[in-house]
């Protein structure tokens, strides 16, 4: 039994070394969809979200910048960018090769209330109610660094863009985690004419999803899952920290008649820094014309 239980010790021992690994093996994801009006000319999008950025992470923020090498044509930030205090003035200069290109965001709730420390294993309990903590991280200088960047909010708010001659009709909520959603103020129709009908929102919870889906979008872009963060290899995310299924903790599928597009992020919360089988991702959708 000593040696059992031994042998036990050392392969979750292991277990915790490769999973504190592979939170630093980021990964670009490429994906194509089909989702612009017929004629269309294609446009490449940067996703990125769930940095939870905090000063230290020296790795992150050089890969980061070096996304810019790609040329993406739109970048959409889809929350919970933040995991300290002191992380804007470190996030804006990890996005600055990306100012200038067209882009969106919305927020999470870890861009409003510092990470708590909590015990990990409560994250595996499906439906749980988010405990946040009660300090207050900088929101509105991370609002203004982004907006100088030249990105519009999307944080219950409309928006309309022009991208390599694509119209793209756009609406976001602020993070429906933590109740700050109000798809009321932006709901209705989208524009049948545009090019793209485009709804954001970090956590994809379906109170939002249906509606976007409802009103005419063509895809609809989230975070906050983080991909089920711990996976289970040949089976996937056992929780996606809202009432997704777990199927679509990540990756490209529908939504009744759209596009739905969840990226597992790029971070951790700092007091819980690890993944397995899940390794942490940007995104590079290349938006294609329907086939019909």
């Amino acid at each position: 039994m000593a040696k059992v239980g031994l042998a036990g010790i050392g392969a979750g021992a292991a277990t915790l070394a490769y999973a504190l690994w592979e939170a630093h093996q980021f990964t670009l994801r490429s994906i194509r969809v089909e989702v612009l009006a017929p004629g269309s000319r294609p446009v490449r999008v940067l996703q990125l979200t769930d940095l939870h950025l905090t000063p230290t992470q020296q790795d992150k923020m050089a890969w980061v910048r070096a996304l810019a090498d790609l040329d993406p044509d739109f970048v959409i930030l889809t929350g919970d960018l933040l995991g300290h205090m002191d992380s804007v003035p470190y996030l804006a200069k990890t996005l600055e090769p990306l100012n200038g290109v067209p882009g969106v965001f919305v927020f999470g709730s870890n861009d409003y209330w510092s990470p708590k420390t909590v015990n990990p294993f409560k994250y595996f309990i499906k439906n749980r109610e988010p405990v946040m903590s009660t300090r207050r991280l900088p929101t509105d200088e991370l609002e203004s660094e982004l907006l100088n960047a030249g990105w519009q909010s999307l944080n219950n708010e409309r928006g309309r863009l022009r991208v390599l001659g694509n119209e793209i009709d756009m609406r976001g909520v602020n993070d429906p985690h933590i109740r700050l959603d109000r798809y009321d103020d932006v709901a209705g129709q989208f524009d049948p004419e545009a090019s793209l009908r485009l709804g954001v929102t970090h956590a994809p919870y379906l109170r939002v999803l249906d509606p976007m889906a409802t009103d005419g979008a063509d895809l609809i872009i989230a975070g906050h899952t983080h991909g089920g963060q711990v996976c289970v290899p040949g089976y996937g995310a056992l929780v996606t920290n809202c009432d997704l299924d777990g199927k679509r903790a990540k990756g490209l599928s529908r939504h009744q008649g759209a596009a739905l597009h969840v990226s597992a992020g790029l971070g951790t919360n700092p007091y819980a820094p690890v993944r397995l089988a899940c390794p942490p991702e940007a995104t590079m959708l290349y938006l294609v014309p329907r086939s019909r």
